[in-house]
This record gives C-alpha cells, sequence and structure tokens, in this order.
C-alpha cells in the first residue's frame, strides 16, 4: 500500500522462486484534484486518502483473484512522505495485518521506487548504482544489496521534480508542471538562456536546486519588468538541458568514483524522456547497463512498494502495531 503523497494504490505482486510478477496495481489518482491549487494540499490528500484506500485495496485483491487471506505479506509505506497521507496507509495496513493475523512490514518510498525496476528487468540485481529522481528527492545511492542501501549523493535543498513543476508553473503551464515541461522543452533552444548548473563544484556528489530555480525566476521577472515576451519553449528547453546535465555529470562521477557496472534510475521524474535519452548515451558511451521502471512504474504506486516489502520479509524486518509514519528518510531515527 501507497498513500506517501498524492496517489492512493494497492497493490498484489507475486515475489519468489525466480518470479516478480505484478498481478494487480490500483493507483487513485488526485491530479485533477490538486490543480484546482497548483500543487499538493497535504490535508487534502490526506482526506482523499481515507477515502480511496478501502476501495482500491478491494479492487487489488478482486483483480489478482485472490482473497485477503492468500495474502503472504502486507507492505505498506512508513516513509518519507507528508505525514498525514503517510498514517492513512500505515494504520490501513497495520489493521489490515493485526486482523487477519498476516506479517506486516513498513517500506521506505525511496528504496520502494528502486524496487520498481526489479518488476520491468526481473535479471536485475544487487549491486548497482541506483539515482533516484522524483518530486522530493534526487539522490544516488550504492545499492550493495536488496536492503543494503547507502546515500552517496543528493540534493541539499530542492529536489528536481519539484524544480521542475515550479517553473512549469510559473510559465502557465498546465499542473503537474513537469510532464509539460518535458513536452515543451522540444519545442525550444536548450542553448538561448544562461542558468547556473544545480551540479555542486568539488569533491562531492550532492546537487543544489534553489540556485537555477531563483535564477529562471529572475530572468522571468526580468523579461516581465522590460515589457519583452517571455518564449516559454526556450525557458523550458534551456531549464532541462541544465538540469538533465547535472544529473548526468553527477551520476558519471558516481559510476566511475564506484566502479559500478549497472545504472538503476527509478523516481517519478524517471519518467522524463530527457533524462532517460541522456542516460541512455552516458551508459552506452561507458558500457553501463541501465536498468529503468517501465514509465507506468515510475510515479507512486503500490507495486513497487510491495517488490521493496517483500526483500524486507526475507530480511525478517517485520514491523508491529507499534509501527508509525514518518516524514524522514530515516523513519524518524536520526
Amino acid at each position: 500500500m501507497e498513500s506517501s503523497c498524492d496517489e492512493t494504490s494497492a497493490a498484489v505482486v507475486e515475489m519468489g522462486d525466480g518470479v516478480r510478477a505484478i498481478r494487480s496495481n490500483i493507483v487513485a489518482s488526485q491530479i485533477e484534484t490538486h490543480r484546482l491549487y497548483g500543487g499538493v494540499v497535504p490535508e487534502i490528500a490526506s482526506r482523499a486518502h481515507i477515502e480511496a484506500i478501502s476501495n482500491v485495496t478491494s479492487q487489488a485483491l478482486q483483480e489478482a483473484g485472490i482473497g485477503i487471506r492468500d495474502v503472504g505479506a502486507i507492505a505498506v509505506t512508513a516513509f518519507p512522505g507528508l505525514i498525514g497521507a503517510l498514517l492513512v496507509g500505515v494504520n490501513f495496513g497495520k489493521s489490515l495485518a493485526y486482523s487477519y493475523n498476516i506479517p506486516l512490514v513498513a517500506v521506505n518510498h525511496i528504496r520502494g521506487h528502486v524496487a520498481a525496476a526489479y518488476l520491468s528487468n526481473p535479471d536485475l540485481e544487487p549491486p548497482f548504482l541506483a539515482l533516484v529522481v522524483s518530486g522530493g528527492h534526487t539522490s544516488i545511492y550504492a545499492v550493495n544489496g536488496y536492503t543494503d542501501f547507502c546515500e552517496i549523493g543528493s540534493t541539499r535543498d530542492d529536489a528536481a521534480g519539484e524544480a521542475f513543476d515550479k517553473i512549469g508553473r510559473v510559465i502557465g503551464l498546465p499542473y503537474p508542471g513537469g510532464a509539460a515541461l518535458d513536452r515543451l522543452a522540444y519545442e525550444g533552444d536548450p542553448h538561448a538562456i544562461a542558468l547556473p548548473t544545480p551540479a555542486l563544484t568539488g569533491d562531492t556528489l550532492d546537487f543544489s536546486f534553489s540556485g537555477i530555480k531563483t535564477a529562471t525566476l529572475n530572468y522571468l521577472n526580468g523579461m516581465e519588468q522590460r515589457g519583452q515576451e517571455i518564449n516559454r519553449a526556450d525557458v523550458a528547453a534551456s531549464y532541462t538541458a541544465r538540469i538533465v546535465d547535472a544529473i548526468v555529470k553527477k551520476t558519471e562521477q558516481a559510476l566511475r568514483k564506484t566502479g559500478m557496472k549497472t545504472l538503476v534510475l527509478a523516481g517519478g521524474v524517471a519518467a522524463n524522456s530527457h533524462l532517460r535519452a541522456a542516460l541512455e548515451a552516458l551508459c552506452a558511451r561507458l558500457g553501463v547497463r541501465l536498468a529503468m521502471a517501465d514509465r507506468t512504474l515510475c510515479g507512486d504506486n503500490g507495486a513497487m512498494i510491495a517488490a521493496a516489502g517483500y526483500f524486507e520479509f526475507c530480511n525478517r524486518n517485520f514491523a508491529d502495531t507499534s509501527l508509525n509514519a514518518s516524514a524522514c528518510d530515516d523513519g524518524g531515527q536520526a
């Protein structure tokens, strides 16, 4: 079960003995609701999860052709995310597990995104380098085992997905702005506007996206004050190119530093066509395998949480009724 932001999802996944199969994956999206506000409103998201979670769970079981007593384990996103939204899934999952005496496992949402690649690439196994790019995260991990993640690079402020959505909204693109920006970028000149790179200098694999957002906002405000027409396609192309170039640069540094021969691209922004193409070119040049989840599994969904939960289950990382949600990446242990 997944309810960390604005998607309520439940899925049934069969894992083990060489099988990695999605039996059902039901997603109730809140895009139309939050489009009215130009972004996710946490309280509204939480209430929508409450309204949807029982129904999507029933649909997932029905589509999979099983009953709740046929389920071997229940996996639920416990962190990170919007705390109110997470609490809906965690409490529903706990109640279901307790009622039917089914093992419960807590899943890190980020690890869930990485696990989506296992469903699209059945032969994929660690070790590999994972690049997670989403609305809330831009991180690089050395994945040494199915439940052994070491973060070696991350954003120090905003995430790439949030940066795309913010500028998309400012230039008048429909919510979610990132997807519309991806399409519009093909119509513009990627060299039209000089913008700073989000790739931090020095011996670091970290990013900072606040600077490029501020520079783009200043450019847009300056054009408006001078009464000059803004070429939205050029803005989209230049902005996208700078962000993609920075991510590719740090990813190449990470691949060379770790010596990993496989790269996994995951997260909602993994659906960005410019980023996918640039990483395909990078991996072809370096002789590295690129494993990506299907675009339908890049966004938040229950199937990825089920896949990650399976490996937590195998590692006997069980949760009990004391499980609580946390907005932190580490489940509030830091």
